[in-house]
């Protein structure tokens, strides 16, 4: 070897070590890719038509293979029947192949196991509107069971993108424009996958999100602030407090370099800095992206002597770069074998991790897998429920027994409506319209005929985007008729410019797609009480519509019970308690916008453009009612410390709810610009009519902490506004405190974590 250090990290064993002594170039390149069977037509990656290397899968696997890649989730497949055929393919590779290395199995799991016939549970965007991180939990480790049931090792999920602009597509795959709410909720996600003995993967590290004019691959202009407060507060969690055994490079640049040839952020800071020893992937043809879309690369050679010194270990989803090219680049003297076999110590010691080194799949495959148990649905619908944000309502809310009912709108009998684009049936069951959906998915008009009895008409309006109004007489009609209109609309999420939202379908204003807004405009016109659903995988500007219907509702994709959780908030059976993890935005044209701002980043004399939201982050109305009182701040406030609140939470409604406790902060002087508001700390409790609790946060210092001028990440001593509400924006209780000590530099000891107590 040559002096490069190959070290690879303290977890790689003499074991390791030995099998990449014995391995010719072949091998060891083998190792670092994977392999991906498709058919003609099953587009479901940018570009992958463009450059992929035609191979046969018995031609790919010949030295052995690094990853099968997307398994159950290219096409629909019978699980049982595709895992017999894994089975046979481990048993190949451990009988066949000189070394005996099985292949490491990855799959999609954003929304639960991409599969036919397996859960779908609602979308990154709804998580944050639950606020419930035990529940996060509790999802992950039912996707994990299932995936380690199948043979499957490593899942390509969380997003952890902090979302920057709604006009970007992949907005429904994330979380929150919140750091510390997609950092906890996305980190329960990974201890929750992990525990099932499968590893999780973040993504997409780093930047993705703050693409200009939230345009698609588009360059990243973040600064070195905005990257180490906002974008890579999440992923630290996910790897200092998550353990995350993999992480994904993303597709974007930074200030002029991409992400997938950045050793300063691959390798300094994610492994010097933060310790992570796992797997560094390349997002689906990130590598080869290097020459074709970056042009940083000359050839598939170069690009993948990039990203192996930047510190990509596994080319995925196939070898266009990792193979002969790269072999062709080593036998030439442009890239050192050590940074090749840099990336396979850590390969095979994730391999070691997971137990394939010793797996010899003499077991019989699962002849009998239930991907949607009654375990799966309950936490479905528990999170589907939790995430639904009742923005107005007027009193119309819950609907009378007896009203007559008209249900309107595109999204209002659309099984696909309740589904992210990363659901396996928009992003696979798309390109096959003949097979059945395969788990129940009743629609929002099914679920409220069932819960609402007679008296339920429909009328579809329009569709989702095209500029067909010929459905507008009979929802009118329908309208007329009946006591209240529910009306259904929103999105369709999908990949590549075929839907509203999704990878690929990014948008340059935030009205509704297609004709829905004059679509909502005839049914308001009939005078009858209209309450709007938005199924939606973005916040769309509707300030002109919230005033005027009766009440309003949000849902983010909520999945394979969102039907049933729409109608349990329509009837009253559900009492609705999300919160907004985005803001609810007024126009394109005050985007990006972010509560985290400063304070000329909203409004003032120096403009006469306004930036306040039509509905701010963290709002969110009940069928009950609550106050926050009594706000204390524990004495020793101090840099070095934090704080401790405690705020009593009272239920002085008529009926059980809860209540999303949200602490923020703001500093009243720093030596940088600082964000008008932050939270500091949340935690969803539920109460009974009467009820009251002391909730108590402790704020560790890292919860503080922002990046001064020198680039150190401190807290500085002063004053603090501290205080609760129902929104970023609503101050229910508040008090002053000042951190007492001096300017305390935050390390990676410090607890990320705010603490909770509820007395």
């Amino acid at each position: 070897m040559t002096e490069l250090d190959v070290s690879a990290g303290p977890r790689v064993s003499e074991r390791v070590r030995d099998l990449l002594a014995r391995m010719t170039l072949e091998e060891k390149l083998a190792q670092i890719v994977g392999f991906w069977e498709k058919n003609e037509g099953e587009a479901v990656a940018p570009l992958q038509g463009e450059f992929e290397a035609e191979r046969g899968l018995d031609d790919a696997i010949r030295d052995g293979l690094g990853h099968l890649t997307r398994v159950y989730g290219t096409r629909p497949v019978d699980a049982a029947e595709r895992a017999r055929w894994l089975w046979d393919k481990q048993r190949w590779f451990r009988d066949q192949t000189r070394l005996g290395i099985p292949a490491l199995v990855h799959e999609e799991c954003l929304t639960g196991l991409s599969a036919w016939g397996a859960a779908t549970f609602p979308t990154p965007l709804a998580w944050g509107a639950a606020f419930d991180a035990d529940l996060v939990t509790r999802m992950g480790a039912l996707i994990g069971e299932s995936m380690r049931t199948l043979g499957i090792h490593q899942g390509l999920a969380p997003v952890l993108d902090v979302i920057r602009d709604p006009r970007w597509g992949r907005v429904d795959e994330c979380i929150s424009e919140d750091p510390y709410l997609v950092g906890t909720l996305g980190t329960s996600y990974v201890r929750g996958l992990q525990s099932a003995g499968v590893h999780a993967t973040l993504k997409h590290f780093v930047g993705y999100s703050a693409s200009q004019s939230g345009r698609n691959f588009g360059p990243v202009h973040a600064g070195p602030r905005e990257l180490a407060d906002v974008l890579l507060v999440p992923f630290e969690m996910g790897v200092l407090d998550g353990g995350v055994r993999s992480v994904m490079s993303a597709y974007n640049e930074i200030d002029g370099v991409p992400v997938a040839g950045n050793d300063e952020i691959l390798t300094t800071l994610l492994r010097d800095r933060w310790g992570f020893d796992g797997t560094v992937v390349a997002d689906y043809f990130g590598v080869a992206f290097l020459q074709l879309l970056h042009h940083t690369a000359a050839d598939l050679g170069q690009a993948a002597g990039q990203a192996l010194a930047a510190g990509v270990d596994i080319e995925l989803p196939t070898g266009d770069a990792y193979l002969q090219p790269l072999a062709a680049a080593v036998r030439a003297g442009a890239v050192d074998e050590a940074l090749v076999d840099r990336a396979v110590l850590r390969a095979l010691a994730q391999k070691e991790d997971l137990g394939l080194l010793d797996a010899t799949f003499e077991d019989e495959p699962p002849t009998e897998v239930d991907l949607d148990s009654p375990a799966h649905r309950e936490v479905a619908a528990l999170l589907a429920e939790r995430s639904l944000v009742l923005l107005t309502n007027d009193g119309t809310l819950p609907l009378a027994a007896d009203a007559r009912v008209a249900v309107i709108g595109p999204n209002a009998d659309r099984a696909a409506a309740l589904f992210g684009c990363y659901s396996f049936l928009n992003h696979v069951l798309a390109h096959h319209p003949d097979v059945v959906v395969g788990i129940e998915t009743p629609t929002v008009l099914e679920a409220l005929r069932r819960e609402h009895g007679d008296g339920v008409t429909y009328a579809r309006g329009c569709a989702v985007d095209d500029d067909d109004r010929s459905g507008f007489d009979e929802a009118v009609a329908a309208a007329g008729a009946a006591d209240v209109a529910v009306l259904v609309v929103g999105d369709h999420a999908a990949l590549f410019g075929r839907g509203t939202v999704g990878e690929g379908c990014d948008r340059d204003d935030l009205e509704l797609p297609g004709v829905q807004r004059e679509l909502v405009e005839a049914v308001l016109a009939t005078g009858t009480p209209v309450v709007l659903v938005m199924l939606t995988g973005r916040p769309y500007a509707v300030d002109w519509a919230l005033g005027r219907c009766a009440a309003a509702v949000q849902a983010f994709f909520p999945g394979e019970e969102g039907g049933n959780a729409i109608a349990g908030v329509l009837t009253g059976r559900v009492n609705p308690s999300g919160r907004l993890p985005i803001t609810l935005p007024r126009s394109a044209g005050a985007q990006p916008y972010s509560y985290l701002h400063p304070a000329l980043g909203g409004d003032g004399d120096v403009t006469n453009l306004s930036t306040v939201p039509t509905l701010p982050f963290g709002h969110g109305l009940s069928y009950t009612s609550f106050t926050r009182t009594d706000l204390r701040v524990a004495p020793g406030a101090s840099t070095c410390g934090g704080l401790t609140v405690t705020v009593t939470v009272t239920n002085t409604g008529s009926r059980t709810g809860a209540d999303v406790v949200q602490v923020y902060g703001k500093d009243v002087v720093a030596s940088v610009t600082r964000p008008v508001a932050q939270l500091l700390g949340y935690h969803r409790i539920e109460l009974a009519p009467g009820q009251s609790a002391d909730v108590e946060l402790a704020v560790p210092a890292a919860r503080l902490a922002f990046t001064d001028r020198s680039g150190r990440r401190v807290v500085e001593p002063g004053e603090l506004e501290v205080w609760v509400g129902a929104s970023c924006a609503q101050r229910d209780v508040e008090t002053s405190v000042v951190l007492t000590g001096d300017t305390y530099p935050v390390t990676l000891d410090d607890p990320r974590w705010t603490g909770v107590t509820v007395v």
